[in-house]
């Protein structure tokens, strides 16, 4: 399982790569721009061809799912711990998608068909977490490509009985240790947008997975 994480800020023909990365195969495509207002994102999903839409995952604004056809919703952690809070009294999945959905002011029907996950940093965090995601992204596993200072510390979840996706640090070398600490995926950003050939970096991570 390959998560893409969008560049923070914009890159050059970022859409034109992407549109090459969902024609090879992308299935996971998290929509993360913290600098972008409303406005602008939808802006950003016009620009993506819309039978790539149903692969995008947001991290703000989860009412785009009301305009857009979108894969899922993504919970960042503090979001994560404020809609999970006793105030929100989520006893199960489906009492927090009706929660939710009013928040969203959504349907039920259409909310209950996207995927949800949630950002981690303690394996703790995660393994205790009551509410059980789609997946979970844990990081930093290895030393951030993409954030100086970043530092991996190698967390080794084969104990955990849960679908989670290794962030930080993720390149084509080191697919393999990834799955020895027992993930079942990675959350790769850094190591295909910073690479002169995110086609070609991208294929060779989807080849190890297959």
């Amino acid at each position: 399982m390959i998560v893409l994480i969008a560049p923070e800020k914009d890159v050059p023909n970022e859409i034109e790569i992407l549109h090459q990365l969902f024609h090879e195969g992308l299935q996971y495509y998290h929509l993360r721009k913290p600098n972008k207002n409303y406005e602008e994102h939808c802006a950003y999903l016009n620009q993506i061809d819309k039978k790539y839409h149903h692969r995008i995952v947001v991290h703000y604004f989860h009412e785009l799912i009301n305009d857009f056809n979108l894969k899922g919703i993504h919970f960042q952690e503090q979001k994560r711990r404020y809609v999970l809070s006793k105030e929100y009294k989520v006893q199960s999945i489906k009492s927090f998608i009706e929660s939710y959905a009013k928040k969203l002011n959504t349907q039920y029907s259409v909310l209950s068909t996207k995927s949800f996950s949630s950002s981690f940093h303690e394996p703790e965090d995660l393994e205790t977490c009551y509410f059980e995601f789609d997946y979970h992204l844990l990081s930093p596993v290895f030393s951030s490509i993409s954030k100086q200072g970043y530092e991996g510390r190698g967390f080794d979840v084969n104990n955990i009985d849960k679908r989670i996706v290794g962030m930080g640090g993720v390149t084509t070398e080191n697919l393999v240790e990834f799955d020895k600490l027992g993930f079942k995926g990675v959350g790769v950003l850094g190591g295909i947008w910073n690479s002169s050939e995110p086609l070609k970096e991208f294929k060779k991570m989807k080849r190890y997975f297959e």
